[in-house]
Parts: structure tokens; sequence; C-alpha cells
């Protein structure tokens, strides 16, 4: 260890002391490191992300040591970037800590002032009216604009679908809903029919798109479902698989109609349920 590293060896007594260490580190970092030092807003977008759907994946397992890592990992990102914009003179992390305290001061006057809000659902609204005065948008449309297209396609098409709703487009149940999906497969097979590409794509995407809405209507995360399937398809796979090399069978050397068979089995099997 270089000597005029050594401090930053030192595990922190306090998260203000943390914090700095991390600053410091990253700052050396940037000065010592190839691959720091080139790194760039748009190089560091997949790290972001990457790192935010760990710190998800270790929730869903509950795993609170991997947990704790994965949010280091986020934090790091986060440093990294402000010192980006640090170095520019754009702003700093202590800019961004203070924006965030003081939005969320303003956003929760229920805490912070006198205003006086007793339910969960009159939080949320005066949270919402809140943001669309700090954004100043001069129309709806422009709230549904700023949902970002960064998001998972199903997330952002479920975001879009509610700041429609809350201003009333929006069936009042969720039958019209159902019936525009069966609507958008008979023209998504028309479009394959017809072989025309553009076409198709487009209709599939109307059809993932009122498949959302009845999963907003129903309060199903149409996220987690779709995740939920595609564990269970796994699942099922991995046990047709294992059925088949029991029989001295490769899965490349079986025909679909064997596979089916080992595939209807494992659907009957309760711990393939889920």
């Amino acid at each position: 260890m270089k000597e005029k590293y050594m401090p930053l060896c030192k595990t922190a007594e306090s998260t203000e002391e943390a914090i700095s260490r991390l600053v410091e580190i990253v700052k050396v970092l940037r000065i010592e490191c190839p691959w720091d030092k080139v790194q760039t807003h748009e190089s560091l977008r997949g790290c972001l992300i990457e790192e935010s759907y760990e710190v998800v994946e270790a929730i869903n397992k509950e795993d609170m040591g991997n947990l704790r890592e994965e949010l280091g990992d986020v934090l790091l990102q986060v440093v990294f970037h402000a010192s980006l914009t640090e170095e520019r003179g754009d702003f700093n992390l202590c800019n961004v800590i203070n924006d965030e305290c003081e939005k969320m001061i303003r956003r929760h006057p229920h805490v912070f002032l006198e205003e006086n809000l007793k339910t969960i659902d009159k939080v949320l609204e005066k949270w919402e009216n809140i943001k669309v005065k700090e954004s100043g948008e001069p129309d709806q449309a422009s709230r549904l604009v700023k949902v970002p297209k960064a998001l998972p396609a199903l997330i952002r098409a479920k975001k879009v679908q509610k700041k429609a709703a809350d201003v009333g487009f929006d069936w009042d149940h969720v039958d019209p809903a159902m019936d525009k999906i069966r609507e958008e497969a008979a023209e998504l097979q028309e479009a394959y029919q017809n072989e025309d590409r553009q076409q198709t794509m487009e209709e599939l995407g109307d059809l993932l798109f009122s498949v959302v809405n009845v999963a907003r209507f129903l309060e199903v995360d149409p996220e987690e479902a779709l995740n939920f399937t595609t564990d269970k398809f796994i699942n099922r796979f991995a046990y047709i698989e294992k059925e088949a090399l029991a029989c001295g069978k490769r899965l490349e050397d079986m025909s679909l109609e064997e596979m089916d068979v080992l595939w209807e089995k494992a659907k009957q099997k309760a711990d393939f349920h889920k």
C-alpha cells in the first residue's frame, strides 16, 4: 500500500466519515486507475442499471448480506457520477444530497409543516400534486412524455397508463380492457398472415400494452407476473431435461412431442407451479 493512501484503508466510524472515505477513493481512482479515469456518464449507464437490478434481486431473495453489498455498489455509482460532474464544475455530491433533502421536506408537508394528512391515499395525492407543481408541466401529455424511456417497457407502460387514468382517460372496469386484448390479438394474427413485419411489430406492441392495462385493473404488477412465469418455465424446463437424462436421452436428440410429454408431467407437479 502506498503510504499516501494509507488513511483510506482505515474503516470509518460514522456515516459522514464513510461517505467522505468513498468520495476520496473515487477521486484517487479517477487519477490512478486506467479504467476509471476514462469513464463517462454514458459509459457508466449500464453499470447503474445492472447494480440497481442486483439490489432488487437481493431484496427478492431476502439476502441481507448481499443487499448490504449491492447497496454499496449503487452508492458507488452515485458517488462516481457526482465526481464526474464535480470535475466539470457542474455540481458535487453535497449538492445532490442537499437537493434531495429539500425535495423530501417539500413533499412531506404533513411531517415537516403543520399540515395534517391522516391517510396514505391523501399523502400520495399530495405528493403527486406537489410533483406536478414543481415540474411546471404545461399539459397532461407532458406528464406522460416525462416517464423515462430507460424504464423496462412493462413498467413504463403501466406508469403512462396510470397517469392517463388519473385524469379520467380510462375504462370504468376491466371487461372492456379484456375485450381489447382479444381485439389486438386478432389484429396481430392478421398482420402476421399478411407478412407485414412493421405492422406485426406494432400490433404486438398494442397487444402487450393491452395486457399491461388489464394487469393494472387487476392490481397485478406485470413485471412481477412475467418474471414469475419465466421462473416457472425455467423450473419446468429443468425438470424435463433431468427426466430426459435419467432415461439416457439429451433434449437435442428428442422430438418436440417427446419433450411435450415430460412438460405435461412437470405441469402436474406442485413444485413447478411457482
